[in-house]
């Protein structure tokens, strides 16, 4: 039991003489480094418009710090293992604001749409900046983190599976779209070797991965699938599998991962809420670059919260807007840049495409591999 908790709960990876087997020999960048950040730069143009125009999605400004008191910050997991960095803000005030800088602006997006008065069919995009200072920093892990986090309104009728397979159609074909673009400009990365991006997303219920795969843990089953779908989107992260383990522990409180699918799908299945993986040919490994799903009704949030034990949130301002209706219903989710970079232009490292900071043993492996981490 003690091997599949560690299994759902961290990155996957815990030693640099791990990190040193993962990372490619033989590794030559297909950009140097000042065409990388003209590329970059390319795909979060093409990204963030495109998005914008197939969700009806307005970019908006994002907090890079909360009030600690809202309950607005994302605790990203269930086990409370991943906590916010906190400081005190606002010198001569009688008491101090306790300030944290957020993880994600998962919940913040949310109460945002009732902010920007958006109607159903319509959202906001952000290009949110986060702190995570509690993962192993490797290649693809970072505790400086930037995302499209986006948030459309829905209605009642738009809570179904059909809907979350329709929008996570219309974000692989952006991303997919934005690689072709870098290709345009960059046609080296066309011509790398590497396979070219899948057209189609691949759709699998966690259910039925645990099925195909039965003997192995679910990162091995995520890397598995990979090799027959290159694209792939696992939907119901969060609910209790047949082997009594979720496939990754999700918050209680944004995501909905308790909803019964069975009448969809025909099969014992739970969950609106899902990840996009691909398999990453330079590294060769399976690869996240988005989470999301439709979020919580206040008959669901009060279900996750008593299943996660943490029912004592309710009484925090934003759980307490769910319940009374004060906020609408939404679906929505986060694309990692960095990562979305990484895979598109083919690096090896999150820090060749952004900057962050890494520790020395990890440069001095990268240094060793011809990787070159911007400082």
């Amino acid at each position: 039991m003690a091997n599949k908790a560690a299994d759902l709960a961290g990155p996957g990876i815990s030693t640099y003489e791990e990190v040193e087997k993962i990372l490619p020999k033989d590794y030559k960048p297909v950009l140097n480094r000042m065409d990388t950040q003209r590329a970059v730069f390319a795909i979060k143009r093409h990204i963030e418009d495109h998005l914008c125009r197939a969700l009806n999605l307005d970019m908006v400004q994002v907090p890079l710090i909360v009030d600690k008191a809202s309950g607005v910050n994302d605790y990203l997991d269930r086990d409370g293992s991943r906590t916010p960095v906190e400081f005190p803000c606002g010198l001569g005030l009688e008491k101090r604001i306790e300030a944290q800088v957020v993880q994600a602006a998962t919940k913040w997006k949310r109460m945002a749409l009732e902010q920007f008065a958006c109607k159903p069919g319509q959202g906001i995009c952000t290009d949110m900046r986060a702190v995570r200072k509690d993962y192993f920093l490797d290649h693809d892990h970072s505790s400086y983190v930037d995302q499209w986090d986006w948030e459309q309104r829905i209605t009642v009728a738009d809570r179904k599976l059909d809907y979350l397979k329709h929008t996570v159609r219309h974000l692989w074909k952006v991303i997919r779209g934005a690689g072709l673009k870098a290709q345009e400009m960059f046609p080296d990365l066309a011509a790398s070797g590497y396979p070219p991006i899948p057209e189609d997303i691949t759709f699998i219920h966690a259910e039925d991965l645990l099925a195909e795969f039965p003997g192995l843990p679910r990162k091995q089953r995520e890397t598995a699938i990979l090799q027959k779908h290159p694209a792939v989107f696992i939907i119901g992260i969060g609910w209790v599998l047949k082997d009594g383990y979720p496939h990754e522990m999700r918050a209680a409180d944004y995501d909905d991962w308790v909803t019964d699918t069975s009448k969809e799908t025909g099969k014992d299945t739970h969950g609106l809420n899902g990840d996009i993986l691909v398999w990453n040919p330079v590294t060769k490994r399976r690869h996240e670059l988005s989470s999301m799903g439709i979020r919580v009704t206040k008959e669901t949030l009060k279900v996750q919260l008593k299943l996660s034990g943490q029912e004592d949130f309710l009484k925090l301002p934003y759980h307490q807007a769910i319940m009374n209706d004060r906020i609408p219903l939404s679906i929505g989710g986060g694309i990692g840049q960095a990562r979305t970079y990484m895979y598109l232009l083919r690096t090896a490292h999150l820090g060749e495409v952004t900057v962050s900071v890494w520790p020395k043993q990890l440069k001095d492996i990268c240094a060793k591999k011809n990787i070159h981490v911007l400082e």
